[in-house]
């Protein structure tokens, strides 16, 4: 008993760990972002002031400690699969000896400077190697958020730092498997690092060839069997920590199995299902692993002199080796310095290689610190120095530009642009004006060639040069839009020219980077409500031009600020107003249909006709529903009701009698019907006016009743009241006839409690001339007296009304089931006077009821109505707030109401 207690204790607190850690990472992620830092120095800054030497709410000591830096491991896990999915192996092989030469030299300086350091310093052999290679790394997706935010990623410099960005990854690794299995080894030595070295690379080409060449066929295997898509994705986990296991056994570092795993599965068919399924899981274990470093990190580091020059000598010495890189650009007038500024900065991999020294006791914790200190120095520093040398020479290409776009030349007759060795190349000088078009054009090209060195520096000269969309280009924008070519967009985006000509697109890939270290994140790249309209083109047809540009606003602007008017904006470049304004309307009448799944109910015969009037055609309908799918999954359920409710609809829409302003529909010719069965003038006059949703609701023996007991229209204070039995045994239907008056639902339904009648259901119908007529259908042994009951309403309607509390009843609104009217319903007990009471407190916050539909099921009330505010708009918040508050009597709005 009692050791389950402390594993009680035990677990309790690691939960309460793993709380304040994931609060305290996301809390410190958003706001290092919102003031320009990246999220992981929030997160290890966050760490340092939550762990033992600073506030002490997390310890390190026993269990604890243990249990943390295990969740821990798993996210760096995470993170190096993550890494190895988003690597593309034929951007390896794509990249140029510059580069190459870049990469090289920028691992190989900092590892020898750092060595060399280390062993000055005093450190011993092991130690100075390591040391060495911690430098090594470089974070380059830094350096690529500054210059796609200064839209220079096209530039020569940019590409040969993003092209040795991807070869410094794969040598980082490599020396990082090598770095660990030497060091804490018995003895460094000629033979052991050989050794090393030649079952490092083994152990690569094993599971690159498993990966690449196994990997994928097995997952595609398994989704063509599995009866769920979630089974892929822990297949997929299983191969990664398969991965792992293998790289343990030969003693190297476990995360580079899970890196050599994500190069497999980033090949697969179902790469984005696992991104994005281990993605979400990651986002939750990957922030620990930074943490648990600033946890790791004695805060006393900071202030200590020796740990402070160490970090000084490391940083000088990491600089250094990375400005040197630039030595490696041959032949080319490249910024030698900008480049070099562009590899300084250290990150991931770097943290990765100090918690890995400081946990095999390579490290102590001066020099881990340290290793933190340059890691920050480096990671803050280069964003302003890149501004800097970036401004610089932006000012010289404007310049350059400036004087290129003078001398343009009319466009070739066999145009701009040609492909020639799988590349597109540039003829003649275009001038500025033709970049947006040349950029389309090019964008179209590449799924099949790349695009050249110096078309790329075309458009890096011309990266600062003012663009505006004109609607003549969105067919090539709709054509991209159906390719679904990632590296299409990947070249509008880092030519700068999204961020110019639709910056509601940019700004959309923005926030859909999930980490400022994803150089090419497929999901930022893609637009999955288009994607998924198009893979319904089988069940529902090709989708037209402005269906694909809805989705477009659907994909880009569902994440944005809620008072942007970023769809309106977007339309306004792409199509004309009258386009724009149906697009919009189909994107909101999308949303309508969603809405309408999430109640079981959304069926009543008259929220389907005012659905189906407010659709007003088959065609937008069908449009609206197709979106309606393509926005986001659906359960079984929910997509088995939005088909039912747009069958209905369409069946409305197909008969235009049901919906309209046309004279022979089905309203009209009930009110026809019901004309013919009067011959009394007033009464028609009355009909002929009725509210086409009244005119839906009953036959036309019932109208022309009903309409009878309207005429004439009763004094104030006058109620004339008709019973009659409905079909159902001890059920009557109760009209009743009078002027319009405040709360007169409220008033007629707690007559009608008083009286011991339980109310059925309720409909109101309204006439400009201030006539009503409310019916109800009340259960009741005897038929009740309707002598009588004019006579209880009509001295309830000169009683001021009370509002009863029921805080039992819950009451929830809908502002996006219905196109009209606010959607609301009450739920709970079933007690005497519910309906009294719901009333009472809709006319206390002085909102309309349009209908009313009471049901019961066992002892609870499922109650519906549709209601408005006084001038029949949907209901705001404040109004939403006064219902619920007088419903449960609180104070501010338990009132009398008078007549």
């Amino acid at each position: 008993m009692l050791a389950a207690s402390a594993q009680g204790l035990d677990l309790a607190r690691l939960l309460l760990d793993l709380l304040i850690v994931l609060v305290a990472a996301k809390a410190a992620a958003e706001i290092a972002e919102r003031i320009g830092v990246p999220a992981v120095l929030g997160e290890i800054g966050v760490g340092i002031l939550i762990g033992p030497s600073a506030l002490g709410l997390i310890s390190l000591g026993g269990e604890r400690g243990v249990s943390l830096g295990m969740i821990a491991e798993i996210g760096v896990l995470l993170l190096l699969l993550q890494v190895g999915m988003e690597m593309d192996l034929t951007e390896l092989g794509k990249v140029g000896k510059t580069s190459m030469f870049v990469a090289i030299i920028g691992v190989a300086v900092p590892f020898a400077g750092g060595a060399l350091a280390g062993v000055a310093m005093g450190e011993p052999g092991k130690t100075a190697i390591f040391l060495g290679a911690a430098l090594t790394a470089t974070s380059v997706g830094i350096t690529a958020r500054v210059f796609g935010d200064l839209r220079a990623l096209a530039t020569t410099e940019a590409r040969i730092v993003l092209g040795a960005a991807v070869a410094d990854d794969v040598l980082g690794l490599v020396i990082l498997t090598v770095v660990v299995k030497v060091v804490t080894g018995a003895s460094v030595g000629v033979g052991t690092v050989l050794g090393t070295v030649g079952l490092a690379v083994g152990f690569l080409l094993l599971t690159g060839v498993l990966g690449v060449g196994v990997v994928p066929r097995l997952l595609r295997f398994v989704q063509k069997h599995a009866s769920s898509g979630a089974t892929v994705t822990v297949v997929a986990l299983a191969i990664t920590l398969g991965f792992a296991q293998l790289a343990d056994l030969a003693k190297l570092a476990f995360i580079i199995g899970a890196f050599m795993a994500g190069l497999g599965l980033g090949r697969s068919d179902q790469h984005e299902r696992i991104a994005s399924d281990l993605g979400a899981v990651g986002n939750l274990f990957i922030p620990v692993f930074f943490v648990q470093i600033g946890l790791n990190t004695e805060l006393s580091a900071f202030t200590n002199p020796s740990v402070l020059g160490l970090a000084a000598v490391l940083t000088v010495v990491g600089i250094l080796g990375k400005l040197a890189a630039a030595l490696g650009v041959v032949g080319s007038r490249a910024d030698k310095l900008l480049i070099g500024l562009g590899m300084v900065p250290r990150g991931e991999v770097g943290l990765i290689f100090a918690s890995i020294g400081l946990a095999n006791g390579v490290l102590d914790r001066d020099l881990y610190g340290a290793l933190i200190i340059v890691v920050l120095i480096t990671t803050v520093m280069t964003p302003p120095l890149l501004r800097w040398r970036v401004g610089t020479t932006s000012d010289e290409s404007s310049a350059s530009s400036a004087s290129s776009t003078g001398a343009a030349a009319l466009e070739p007759a066999e145009g701009w642009l040609f492909v020639t060795g799988g590349q597109v190349q540039l003829r003649d000088n275009p001038g500025a004006a033709d970049s947006l078009t040349l950029a389309l054009r090019t964008a179209a090209m590449l799924p099949d060639v790349r695009p050249s060195a110096e078309l790329l520096d075309w458009f890096g000269d011309h990266r600062n040069d003012r663009l505006e969309w004109a609607q003549h280009n969105t067919p090539a924008l709709i054509r991209l839009l159906r390719s679904d070519e990632p590296r299409a967009w990947r070249f509008l985006d880092l030519t700068g020219v999204l961020e110019r000509a639709l910056p509601e697109v940019a700004e959309a890939m923005g926030r859909r980077r999930a980490d400022i270290s994803d150089l090419d994140p497929a999901g930022a790249l893609r637009f999955a409500v288009v994607n998924r309209l198009h893979s319904l083109d089988v069940e529902l047809g090709f989708p037209a031009d402005d269906l694909v540009i809805a989705a477009l606003v659907v994909d880009v602007c569902r994440d944005s600020a809620p008072t942007s008017d970023c769809g309106q904006s977007l339309l306004q470049r792409l199509v004309t107003p009258a386009d724009a304004d149906r697009i919009l309307a189909v994107v909101a009448d999308a949303g309508l249909l969603r809405a309408g799944v999430r109640n079981p109910e959304s069926f009543d015969e008259r929220e389907v006709l005012q659905l189906a009037t407010h659709l007003a055609s088959a065609a937008h309908a069908r449009d609206a529903y197709a979106l309606a799918l393509a926005i986001g999954p659906l359960s079984r359920w929910q997509r088995d009701m939005l088909d039912q409710r747009q069958q209905l609809v369409q069946q409305l829409l197909d008969h235009p009698e049901y919906v309209g302003a046309e004279a022979t529909n089905l309203a009209a010719s009930r009110r026809a019907a019901a004309e013919r069965l009067t011959d009394e003038p007033a009464v028609i006059d009355r009909l002929r006016f009725a509210p086409v949703g009244y005119l839906l609701s009953f036959e036309p023996d019932e109208l022309a009743r009903q309409a009878r007991l309207v005429e004439p229209l009763p004094r104030k204070g006058i109620v004339r009241v008709s019973v009659t039995p409905e079909p159902t045994p001890d059920l009557w239907r109760i009209d009743v006839a009078c002027r319009d008056t405040e709360a007169l639902l409220a008033h007629l339904a707690t007559a009608l409690t008083d009286s011991s009648l339980g109310i059925v259901s309720a409909s109101i119908a309204t006439w400009p001339d201030g006539a009503v007529l409310d019916s109800f259908v009340v259960a009741g042994k005897q038929r009740p007296s309707a002598r009588e009951l004019a006579g209880v309403f009509e001295a309830g309607l000169r009683k001021p009304l009370k509002v009863i509390p029921m805080p039992e009843l819950q009451i929830s609104f809908d502002n996006e089931a219905l196109p009209w009217h606010t959607s609301c319903v009450v739920t709970g007990p079933d007690h005497p006077g519910a309906l009294s009471a719901v009333s009472a407190a809709l006319a206390a916050a002085k909102v309309v009821v349009h209908t009313a539909r009471v049901s019961t099921a066992g002892d609870r009330v499922n109650d519906r109505f549709t209601v408005s505010d006084r001038v029949g708009r949907k209901l705001d918040a404040g109004a939403m707030t006064r219902v619920k508050a007088a419903l449960a009597g609180e104070k501010p709005t338990r009132r009398l109401i008078n007549r």
